[in-house]
């Protein structure tokens, strides 16, 4: 094991002492008091020990006038006072050897805007913990719903638990709101990280995968705090089958200041986001009730082997909506084969059309027996997941001894075929709290919301579909330190500074040089000549042949074509001539090149810096459908020929490679070699590469290739690395 890794695992295990403590202090006032009153609420079975310097007792509990007259080191710690105090008693506890702490006290980084000394009051806390794991500050801390312990100075709406879910979040109030769900989600843990100081929420959450009574594990972030560990803890968690979804804050478009390449404005830090969960099998969801409906999915019958549903109903207005609600969708209402129609259609009247989704209509309503045997027959199709739609009617008005036929039939139907079933309330109020916290035991999982179930469905459809591939190798991550805050904040767009305003701009090659640094690594690009006169590009076309490409060669254009600086399919001497006439006042350096003929279609092939996520592949719909399409996909870095030609086969344009309308098939595997020259590149200049932008990689028919007519490559400074020596 590395030294880093040595450091985590003892860190992991001083947090396991933490979130399952034997002994709890609780420090300060009325929020101290109100954690040792929820904590007293939940049955906790382990030592109380409160400390206030003017109490005698708390809640019935004897109360301590000091952290030394405590009779041990406790496991953990609640501290409920101002911030200037957390930080003294967070060292009296670290000094003293406990386990670690909460603190609740507001004031530090998040409001360093408004007091000027937020940041450093934050940097004195992480001294004074030392080695001690803190949560916080600005938190609300922990609920152990599974032993009873807590850490929370507020009321919730959750309750005792022998196994559950697990929900890590940074937001106190939304870990509240979550608490207070009654959609039958059982809750293993709750956790509040908030400013995450010292102990972020992949700590904990690597951490909460060694507890075997966690069945799945949900993230509501702002954002991912450690990339590195949030692998660890994916990878954890597979080994652990434990599945992970996430609800990532976000999603609005994030703009790339000061990009030179096309590929810069394709891609926001959200989508990069996107593409690192679906490289870990982390599920992303985009609403709370979607994120909380896919846990509960997750919990009682973990991922699914694919979205292939049914859907049984007594109404043929009820079956309508789940197919409307389908459309466009991942999940599948497959069609029943003859022998499975005519299985189903023996259970039921002739009046009833049988398909799927099925409307059996009243014939069998408040009969048992009789929902057992269409249900079954239904079940035994063999889908992934089968719905039974019931919406509950209220018992203030109404009774439900006939909607508990239909359930009982399920459960039964379940049992006899072995099949994963699930309740569907399409009204979200038509499911009671009492239902929802049945049917998990019975092992039917509780559905409120159409749109909500299928999220869910295909959640756990694209985890287990993950689980099924090889992890992925570690990200080409920054190095630690390697870009300085200037740098960072031009690549995530947070300076307002125009590049040239900047003490040390980038390093541009010219056309010519980008080609022939990427040319050793694979890229295939056109013949090419360098002249300085007229009389020198007519001799190079004469030796290339026509038709041919001038173009003006300098660091300082980005895009030629804008200023007049390409001219294409110059088919003869007295077309070039003109064509360098109107040129010449450009620059001094020119470039012939063979025209590039063939292509069946243009992909843009890029490479851009995240300051957090690191170098990654953008491509795209190339040429003039840049603009016009914004059609592009992500691949983090390091990646395989798989996920390249999964990443071009998703563009919107990929019809255009794969014979679409009698189009010639184009070279996919061509454009996946150059891709992967492209991704060498940069993998071997990851330290230096800013942006790298080949716009348009023209890809061939079959088995013609693929060929980057154009080129970009964006550089550190040597500058920056030693600012005595001037680039050369």
């Amino acid at each position: 094991m590395t030294q880093m890794g040595q450091v985590c695992a003892q860190h992991q295990a001083r947090l396991d002492r933490v979130l399952r403590p034997q002994t709890i202090a609780f420090v300060g006032g009325r929020e101290a008091r109100e954690a040792v009153r929820q904590c007293k609420r939940m049955g906790y079975e382990g030592k109380i020990w409160p400390v206030h310097p003017r109490q005698s007792e708390i809640e019935g509990h004897r109360c301590f006038a000091s952290l030394d007259d405590l009779p041990s080191p406790p496991d953990a710690t609640f501290i409920g006072v101002n911030r200037h105090a957390t930080i003294e008693i967070v060292h009296e506890l670290a000094r003293s050897g406990a386990g670690g702490a909460v603190c609740y006290a507001s004031g530090f980084r998040e409001a360093d805007h408004e007091t000027g000394e937020g940041a450093d009051l934050q940097r004195q806390l992480i001294e004074a913990a030392g080695e001690m794991p803190i949560l916080g500050p600005n938190c609300y801390g922990l609920i152990n719903y599974l032993d009873g312990a807590l850490l929370w100075p507020d009321q919730h709406g959750g309750k005792a638990a022998d196994k559950g879910v697990a929900i890590l979040t940074q937001s106190s109030n939304m870990a509240i709101n979550m608490t207070m769900q009654r959609r039958g989600l059982p809750l293993a843990y709750m956790m509040a990280v908030g400013n995450q100081a010292q102990t972020g929420l992949s700590d904990l959450a690597l951490s909460v995968l060694d507890d075997p009574r966690v069945t799945a594990l949900g993230l509501h972030i702002e954002g991912i705090d450690d990339l590195a560990k949030f692998e660890a803890m994916a990878a954890k968690a597979r080994e652990k089958n434990i599945p992970v979804v996430v609800l990532k804050m976000g999603r609005s478009d994030v703009a790339r200041a000061l990009a030179l390449s096309h590929t810069a404005s394709l891609a926001g830090a959200d989508d990069l986001a996107d593409q690192f969960f679906a490289r870990l099998g982390v599920a992303r969801l985009a609403s709370l009730p979607s994120f909380l409906e896919a846990l509960k999915l997750l919990h009682i019958h973990g991922p699914l082997a694919g979205t292939s549903i049914c859907s049984m109903s007594c109404s043929g207005g009820e079956a309508s909506l789940m197919a409307d609600h389908a459309e466009g969708r991942a999940v599948v209402f497959r069609p029943l084969e003859r022998a499975e129609h005519d299985r189903i259609k023996a259970t039921l009247s002739e009046l009833v059309s049988v398909a799927n989704p099925l409307d059996y209509h009243t014939f069998i309503w408040g009969n048992e027996e009789a929902c057992t045997n269409t249900f079954a027959a239904m079940m035994g199709c063999g889908f992934d997941l089968s719905l039974l739609v019931l919406d509950f009617p209220r018992l203030d008005r109404c009774r439900d001894e006939d909607w508990q036929a239909a359930l009982d039939g399920l459960v039964a139907a379940a049992r006899l075929t072995g099949g994963k079933a699930a309740v569907l309330a399409t009204l979200p109020e038509n499911l009671p709290e009492e239902r929802a916290e049945e049917l998990p035991r019975r092992a039917i999982v509780p559905f409120a919301g159409i749109d909500e179930a299928y999220d869910a469905i295909e959640a756990a459809a694209f985890i287990h579909q993950s689980w099924e591939k090889a992890l992925p190798p570690r990200l080409l991550l920054p190095r630690a330190g390697a870009m300085s805050q200037e740098e960072e904040e031009q690549e995530t767009g947070l300076s307002n500074a125009p590049l040239s305003d900047v003490s040390h701009p980038p390093l541009m090659l010219d056309e010519d040089k980008a080609k022939g640094a990427l040319e050793q690594h694979g890229l295939v690009v056109p013949s090419r000549r360098l002249v300085g006169s007229r009389y020198e590009a007519l001799a190079a076309a004469q030796a290339l042949g026509y038709p041919v490409v001038l173009k003006v060669v300098s660091s300082d254009l980005a895009h030629k074509s804008d200023v007049g600086g390409v001219v294409i399919n110059i088919s003869d001497d007295t077309a070039l001539a003109r064509a360098f006439d109107g040129m010449a006042h450009l620059g001094e350096n020119f470039m012939i090149e063979t025209m590039v003929r063939g292509g069946v279609a243009e992909l843009i092939v890029g490479v851009n810096r995240d300051a957090q996520f690191g170098l990654h592949l953008v491509i795209g719909a190339g040429g003039v459908l840049v603009d016009l399409l914004k059609d592009s996909a992500i691949v983090l870095l390091p990646a395989s020929r798989n996920d390249i030609r999964a990443a071009i086969l998703s563009l919107k344009s990929a019809h255009l490679l794969t014979g679409y309308r009698s189009r010639p098939l184009a070279d996919i595997e061509a454009a996946c070699d150059a891709i992967l020259a492209v991704a060498d590149y940069a993998k071997a200049h990851g330290e230096d590469l800013m942006e790298l932008d080949v716009n348009p990689l023209i890809v061939k028919q079959q088995g013609e290739g693929a060929v980057a007519a154009d080129a970009l490559i964006r550089l550190k400074n040597p500058s920056h690395k030693n600012p005595e020596k001037e680039p050369s």
